[in-house]
């Protein structure tokens, strides 16, 4: 669709005039991106809003899906959908809600409405609601705060995903609440404050190229006094993607790996589900996945799904721009250290009970308690990097779930 001409109101300031242009065209070009026909009918996924969660800044709607059998002080996952769309759709098609009725973790959709974004886009590129203790960003906020008060859940573990307008809402989140969410999946987004400089349209496509430096410092500033971990960050783009360009998959993976005083180089690479899916991993000194970035071949924009009933599938097509691949949800609640249906699936966790055994690298892969590649280590289950594979490097490896091994040289059990 092509963009509408712009004409000067009698005596309307230049500034005004800019400001209508920029929401003007972000409404056009996210609207007509995400715009498509209505969802097919199907079940809908059951969702408990939730009218009283605080000062609501934003004026957002929260709805939470809780699984019937859910553990106590659960996980919790804030989902954000895309422009046009709206809590139910993404529930419905995402995946997510099947993955929290089997990992067990609670779910909070976050919804904007077309009273704050004429194409129900959240609000990523203004700075009344991007910045912490403000608009949009603190209603989201307020959200996992009733998640914790009313349900439980646990504040240690906080994650956020979203695509689109959701997936930049995500990175603002991160960026904004370092110190809330542990780690977060941002699918088709923007890095953060891309807009300081730029309109919404550049920062979408072709996209703006900072150094990783400059582009960790406009996350620092966010929260200048923060001095904590920063959130481990997931970044999901189709390499087909013609609405946010895949440039800014590389732009998010600069800011992030550079908060975490990483290369940008990976650390190891390979190819996941059914579409051959390129991972690229960023390792932090001890053997997590800081940042991670994943291309799916063969799609345009939208959140990937790989509908069926295998441990690694879920989503539907029901709905536009969720394109049939691979589950891209399944593979974030991995990521996250969510995923209960594999000992290996996550970053940790379990039971109780650990036993422990320190040894050399080589003595570790010979018990079977850790693998080989390229020369290295990897502890069998979190896949962390345990250094040279020889006789020399020593670790303490703790395992807790069965078959699932992490580096605990600090301490153990």
């Amino acid at each position: 669709m092509p963009l509408p001409p712009f004409t000067k109101a009698p005596g309307e300031p230049p500034r005004a005039r800019l400001l209508c242009r920029l929401l003007a065209v972000l409404a056009v070009v996210l609207g007509t991106a995400l715009a498509g026909p209505a969802p097919a009918a199907q079940a809908s996924v059951a969702l408990t809003r939730v009218s009283d969660f605080g000062s609501n800044p934003g004026a957002l709607t929260m709805y939470v899906y809780r699984p019937a059998s859910l553990p106590a002080h659960p996980p919790v996952v804030v989902a954000l959908h895309g422009c046009t769309q709206n809590a139910q759709v993404y529930a419905d098609n995402s995946g997510l809600p099947r993955l929290a009725d089997r990992d067990g973790f609670l779910l909070v959709f976050a919804e904007t409405s077309s009273a704050n974004n004429p194409s129900q886009c959240f609000n990523w590129f203004q700075t009344t609601d991007n910045r912490r203790g403000q608009g949009e960003a603190l209603s989201v906020r307020q959200m996992v705060s009733q998640a914790v008060s009313a349900y439980g859940a646990d504040p240690e573990r906080v994650y956020v995903t979203g695509l689109s307008a959701g997936g930049a809402m995500t990175a603002v989140m991160l960026a904004t609440y370092p110190d809330v969410f542990s780690a977060g999946a941002v699918v088709a987004g923007l890095p953060y404050d891309c807009t300081k400089d730029n309109s919404p349209y550049t920062c979408m496509n072709p996209g703006v190229d900072l150094s990783p430096d400059a582009w960790a410092q406009r996350v620092r500033d966010a929260y200048p006094s923060y001095n904590g971990p920063w959130p481990r960050t997931a970044i999901w783009y189709g390499d087909q993607d013609t609405t946010v360009a895949p440039r800014n998959a590389t732009e998010l993976r600069d800011q992030w790996t550079a908060l975490h005083g990483l290369s940008q180089t990976p650390s190891r690479s390979t190819n996941i589900g059914p579409d051959a899916t390129r991972q690229d991993q960023y390792l932090a000194a001890d053997g997590t996945v800081a940042v991670e970035v994943d291309r799916v071949p063969g799609i345009g924009h939208g959140t990937p799904v790989d509908p069926g009933t295998g441990t690694d599938q879920c989503g539907s097509t029901g709905a536009p721009y969720f394109p049939a691949s691979i589950c891209s949800s399944y593979w974030i609640a991995r990521f996250f250290g969510l995923d209960t249906s594999d000992p290996g699936g996550g970053s940790g966790g379990g039971g109780s009970d650990a036993a422990c055994w320190t040894a050399s690298n080589y003595a570790q892969v010979q018990a079977g308690r850790a693998t080989t590649s390229g020369g290295y280590t990897y502890a069998k289950g979190s896949q962390q990097n345990m250094g040279l594979y020889n006789t020399f490097v020593t670790h303490t490896l703790k395992e807790s779930p069965t078959g699932y091994y992490t580096i605990a040289d600090n301490g153990c059990p």
